[in-house]
């Protein structure tokens, strides 16, 4: 999302063309990458300390140098290794820097301070968080990170993205529909035709879920995998099979150990053949195919720090119907009244969603709402009219 926003705004300004128009909004992109991946987001390590302090001079030195005004950051999950990371950042580079904006990207932090730091861990976030001239939060709960630390201004712009699929309508909907209708055709125990749908691929009678997310419990992997397992007595009487696709890398060793395990065991097989396959970190075409070639979309997560859910607007992107958890204001992402909502660590209830979604015919709505509320552009219009009033109000008004 950083990527994407720098892009939109024009790109670093030390990098523009001689004679190119200089944007309105300036922006000097300082990479301050703590983690190489996925599985180390959130640890200590004496490196990262050094890279905080190295990422520190250089900020410092930018506002000196070209005179940068505004500080803007992305605050850290409620992980204490990442708070602790902030604390040294922000603690130093605030006072030179005129004006700080947050966006959050995560969510919880204030929850946490609440309700798990420390006495002098609280006392010192506030010190250090406190009073920024702007907070930009994704969705409506995220203000509440904004509001207990006494941030100055609050904007919801939620985010967007490139349109994954823009040959959506000739590549991908004439699967779609075809699928469709070979299970619900099952469903109701009518017959096929000999020779099937060819739209439809040879595997239809397989409905096809994808998880893809950080492979993490709180993100609802476990209870997507027995989710998976449930739904198969529902649906095999029908004729119809069930597969679990998992993309993603692991955060902790021990679950993916216990994944293994689980996945292995005899109710998460069928003829031979493991009804959950995990395909590890998905980007570009990987990920594309995963999107292309699945029927349902399984985000069931309870994380603490989830904060918006980028796979829902692609999941809607690709057409694809969702399930997702009521945890905090997930389901207001979606469509209103979208089916599939479900309470969280709920593996009997997403297991119904998914069955309910295997014969439910194709809903255009999903990818209308994608294009209506999430596309890169109107992401980008938003956020440069949001950026842009920091100076102009001076980080005071009303929300």
């Amino acid at each position: 999302m950083v990527q994407l926003l720098l892009d939109a705004l024009g790109g670093d300004v030390r990098q523009r063309e001689a004679g190119t128009p200089v944007p309105e909004v300036c922006c000097y992109h300082l990479d301050a990458r703590f983690s190489a991946t996925s599985g180390d987001i959130g640890k200590a390590g004496a490196g990262k300390v050094l890279l905080a302090f190295r990422f520190v001079l250089t900020a410092i030195w930018w506002r000196v140098r070209h005179g940068v005004a505004n500080l803007y950051y992305i605050p850290a999950p409620p992980l204490r290794a990442a708070v602790y990371r902030d604390w040294i950042v922000l603690g130093l580079c605030r006072p030179f820097f005129r004006r700080t904006v947050y966006h959050w990207h995560a969510a919880g932090l204030g929850e946490w301070l609440q309700k798990q730091a420390r006495p002098w861990e609280r006392w010192i976030s506030q010190f250090v968080y406190a009073g920024a001239n702007l907070s930009i939060v994704l969705r409506g709960f995220n203000r509440t990170d904004g509001v207990l630390l006494r941030a100055r201004r609050i904007v919801v712009t939620p985010n967007g993205i490139p349109d994954p699929c823009p040959a959506f309508d000739t590549e991908v909907l004439p699967r779609r529909l075809a699928r469709v209708s070979v299970r619900k055709a099952l469903l109701a125990r009518r017959a096929l035709k000999a020779n099937g749908d060819k739209a439809a691929g040879d595997d239809a009678p397989v409905f096809r879920v994808l998880f893809l997310s950080l492979c993490f419990r709180e993100k609802g992997l476990f209870d997507a995998v027995e989710a998976i397992a449930l739904a198969r007595r529902q649906l095999e009487p029908a004729g119809i099979s069930v597969r679990l696709a998992v993309a993603g890398a692991f955060w902790v060793e021990s679950e993916r150990k216990e994944f293994e395990e689980r996945i292995r065991q005899p109710d998460l097989q069928e003829g031979g053949q493991p009804m959950v396959e995990y395909h590890g970190f998905a980007a570009g075409d990987a990920k594309r195919r995963l999107y292309l070639e699945s029927d349902c979309l399984c985000f069931p997560t309870y994380y603490s720090g989830e904060s918006f859910g980028l796979v829902l607007l692609e999941g809607m992107a690709f057409g694809l119907p969702l399930v997702a958890t009521t945890w905090r204001d997930i389901p207001e992402i979606l469509p209103a009244n979208s089916p599939g909502i479900v309470p969280p660590q709920s593996p009997g209830k997403i297991a119904d969603a998914l069955v309910a979604h295997a014969g439910s015919d194709y809903d255009p709505g999903l990818r209308a709402h994608f294009l209506a509320h999430y596309t890169v552009e109107r992401f980008a219009s938003r956020m440069r009219e949001v950026l842009l009033s920091v100076e102009g109000n001076n980080g005071r008004g009303a929300s």
